[in-house]
């Protein structure tokens, strides 16, 4: 196939030396001091008060170094994947001797629990030896290997030790010989995506094309008849342990888990948001390696229906807990979101494929949304409690009294026993080096502004960048620019509206406009420096008029961060609170509050107690004028209980 599709590269981990003074430097030492200790011992069922995991006691009994049954969910294996590729990763920055010998001995027991032919799975291992790959629907044997496969190539990269990467890949080896189009084989794919985008990062780890033949298999046989899902059903073993399906998925089982359709078929993200998110970062590295022009152009079509009519301003996705998934257009409720944690790390995995097809602002900025609001707000400030949901709207009495809420929690837990978000937070943070920058031959595009020294191949030259910067709580980046002859294009966020100042070694310069990045191209010297200034000030954002949750509300923006009131800062109930038009958006920076936030106060009104307790009236209710404090939604539910909302009503 001819193709004019590009494959950027994007730095090694290793190469990136993030300020620690800086945003994403905090949220490293933390996830690198706490987070990553706390989960480790989480998986040990050693944290007080935490659900029960089981998971690394699943290995041992799988390895016959236990004796007990299975405990936890079909997908338990993953927990302990996420977290060694979120270690894969701390190490690649700061080495830790101590964590690399933890994390060896866990991959030595992941090494015993697996069977003779390469089979890895401690569920069917444990509980069901007789019934592998009988249902593949429901059961995650695929997305657990995608998992693990993802911390394989990870580990490699991170220390050169083979161990993991050898046991996935006879795990994959096995895949083949078990799944594939020719005769003998099932000719199925995985119910929960996952691993066809770490089959790909395991074929850049070993160079076996098993693995690349293996992912474009599963994209390309997703969703054709017949239906490899409705045949595996009609022979599955009468004695089968089967989880009781969600209405929703028995009814719509197809557009449930993304087979509704073949993939080139479809035109938007449809049922449980992570696993078609998943999927769709799957199709796009599959596009990238291949060179298929039609799988680039799904990526696209499904991009666009996302970000223009499923996607929450805080880069929240799905809107339904029913079956935690996508309903239609425009159905964006508040209150009864569900918006897991996971779907917007996800989407954050599908930005970084696109981004290294095509260098599009929009990827960068939809990632950086995803990124600095959801994602983050899924952990909390010491990253020992953690989000499943992240809601726009929280009422607490609801929460605990409506059952229809119920998902909804005014504060983090520090524990699940479905517990996919915490580790997948962890190895997104620890992987943030993959995501600043894309490069283009001699173009090095700038995604995200973070401070960090990074060391950058070129088709040309070894380039050192050196960013400085306190972004996104202020708009200056400064880039020292190391030796050689290359464009560096950084990219400008759609909230600047066009308005931004650039000057190269003190001088205003007009940029070339390069698909949203201020392109620089010139032969550099060293200590030439660019700047970079955004406007990053407190603004109105308004919902699309058929959004109907949002009618005749607004929320508060400064830069990419979206803010929110809390209860801890406003009179409630939040609901009677309005905004006024002509209100006055002030920002000033609280050192001592919430480890130092930019705080936003405007003039605003909240309908109040008059002392009439009818519960219908005829005359309006008594307003009177409230100070308005918002803070970064990302930081909210951190000093207990109380109510919160992003969107306020306008007056």
């Amino acid at each position: 196939m001819v193709t004019t599709m590009k494959n950027l590269n994007v730095p090694n981990i290793k190469s990136v030396k993030i300020e620690h003074d800086g945003f994403f430097g905090h949220l490293s030492e933390l996830v690198r001091e706490n987070v990553i200790p706390y989960q480790w011992e989480t998986l040990n069922d050693r944290t007080e008060g935490a659900d029960k995991s089981h998971c690394i006691e699943n290995f041992k009994i799988a390895a016959g170094e236990a004796e007990g049954s299975f405990y936890g969910f079909v997908f338990q294996d993953s927990d302990l994947a996420k977290w060694l590729e979120a270690v894969a990763y701390s190490l690649m920055t700061n080495p830790d001797p101590e964590l690399e010998a933890t994390a060896d001995e866990a991959i030595a027991l992941i090494g015993r629990a697996q069977q003779k032919d390469g089979y890895l799975n401690t569920y069917y291992t444990i509980k069901e030896p007789g019934h592998r790959w009988t249902n593949m629907r429901d059961n995650h044997e695929l997305y657990c290997a995608g998992h693990m496969m993802e911390a394989a190539a990870a580990y490699y990269e991170a220390t050169g030790k083979r161990e993991l990467l050898d046991i996935m890949t006879r795990m994959a080896h096995h895949i083949d010989s078990v799944i594939g189009p020719e005769e003998g084989k099932l000719h199925g794919y995985p119910g929960h995506e996952e691993i066809e985008l770490a089959l790909v990062s395991m074929y850049h780890a070993t160079g076996d094309e098993t693995m690349l033949k293996l992912a474009k298999y599963f994209v390309d046989e997703r969703g054709r008849r017949p239906a490899f899902f409705e045949l595996e059903d009609e022979k599955r073993h009468p004695d089968h342990h089967h989880h009781p399906l969600p209405e929703y998925m028995v009814n719509n089982a197809g557009l449930y888990a993304q087979w509704h359709l073949p993939i080139r078929e479809q035109t938007a993200l449809e049922g449980h948001s992570v696993r078609a998110l998943y999927m769709a970062t799957g199709v796009a590295d599959v596009a990238r390696e291949t060179g298929d022009e039609s799988l680039l152009q799904t990526c696209r079509t499904l991009y666009d229906n996302l970000v223009h009519k499923r996607m929450y301003v805080t880069g929240g996705v799905g809107s339904s807990a029913n079956g935690e998934r996508f309903t239609f257009d425009y159905d964006l409720p508040n209150d009864t979101v569900y918006a897991e944690t996971c779907a917007s790390i996800a989407l954050c995995f599908f930005m970084r494929a696109m981004l290294q097809i095509e260098p599009k602002s929009c990827y960068a900025d939809t990632l950086e949304t995803a990124l600095y609001n959801t994602c983050i707000a899924g952990m909390s400030l010491d990253g020992k409690n953690f989000f499943y949901v992240n809601p726009l709207e929280v009422y607490p009495e609801a929460s605990h009294k409506n059952p229809d809420k119920r998902h909804v929690l005014p504060v983090r837990p520090k524990w699940f026993g479905c517990a996919c978000c915490p580790p997948n937070l962890a190895r997104l943070i620890t992987s943030i080096g993959k995501y600043i920058y894309t490069i283009d031959g001699d173009r090095i595009y700038m995604n995200l502004f973070v401070g960090a020294k990074t060391e950058l191949e070129t088709s040309g030259d070894k380039v050192t960048l050196s960013v400085k910067t306190e972004y996104p709580n202020d708009g200056k980046i400064t880039v020292s620019c190391g030796c050689g002859h290359y464009t560096l294009a950084l990219r400008i966020p759609a909230y600047c509206c066009g308005k931004y100042t650039l000057s190269v070694n003190g001088e205003k310069y007009a940029a070339e406009d390069d698909n949203g990045y201020a392109a620089i191209t010139r032969d550099w010297c060293e200590g030439d420096t660019v700047t970079l200034e955004l406007p990053v000030e407190p603004h109105r954002v308004y919902a699309n008029y058929n959004v109907r949750a949002d009618a005749g509300k607004v929320a508060v923006r400064r830069g990419p961060i979206v803010y929110c009131l809390e209860e801890a800062d406003n009179e409630t109930p939040l609901p009677a609170v309005s905004l006024p038009r002509s209100s006055e958006l002030h920002c000033e920076y609280v050192p001592d509050k919430l480890e130092g936030i930019y705080e936003i106060t405007a003039d605003g009104y909240i309908e109040c107690d008059d002392g009439d307790d009818t519960l219908y009236r005829m005359t309006p209710p008594t307003k009177k004028p409230v100070k308005l404090t918002f803070i970064p939604y990302y930081k909210w539910a951190n000093r207990g209980e109380g109510e919160m909302t992003v969107y306020v009503a306008e007056n």
